[in-house]
């Protein structure tokens, strides 16, 4: 790889990566959910909302995964997060949502500690009413075969973590 290849590689990921400083609070009483699930079974939620900081805006957010899923699946949540988004109107407030800190699934998460991070875009009145949107592209996360015989996509169909486990 040439030198001008691997600065732009680096530019590129650098430009789909959260900047700004990471905190801890706790998610307010009605996130906004939603997450997806894999076509083997098991999924994933992902819950967030914002709030205004040193006037702008702070997200913070969980994700769980479903306790029963494809041994295929294990490990790719990590995948899904990264191609994700999280944005308020026509902006993204952040990509690559690795950083969201992993919960076990929940009946409800609001009142969840959440890792949170500090925005660049500035807060302004109406965002207290804005629900921001979490997108996360439709994937390929495993093919077997070198024909590709037996694929295993994550497609967003709402929050796919499903239920607590049950008390022993």
């Amino acid at each position: 790889m040439t030198y001008r290849r691997m600065v732009l590689a680096g530019l590129l990921l650098a430009g789909c990566t959260v900047a700004g400083p990471q905190m801890v609070a706790r998610l307010g009483a009605t996130p906004v959910i939603s997450g997806g699930s894999y076509d083997s079974g098991g999924g994933l939620t992902v819950a967030v909302d914002i709030r205004e900081e040193q006037g702008r805006v702070l997200l913070c957010g969980v994700w769980a995964q479903s306790h029963q899923q494809s041994v295929l699946t294990k490990g790719k949540a990590v995948n899904v997060l990264g191609s994700g988004a999280v944005f308020l109107g026509d902006r993204a407030l952040a990509r690559g949502l690795v950083f969201l800190r992993e919960v076990p699934p929940a009946w409800e998460y609001g009142g969840q500690e959440a890792t949170c991070v500090l925005t660049a875009q500035a807060w302004q009145a109406g965002h207290a009413e804005t629900k921001p949107v979490i997108r996360l592209p439709r994937q390929v996360v495993h093919v077997e075969g070198d024909l590709g015989h037996f694929v295993v996509t994550f497609t967003q169909t709402g929050p796919g973590a499903g239920a607590p486990k049950a008390a022993e």
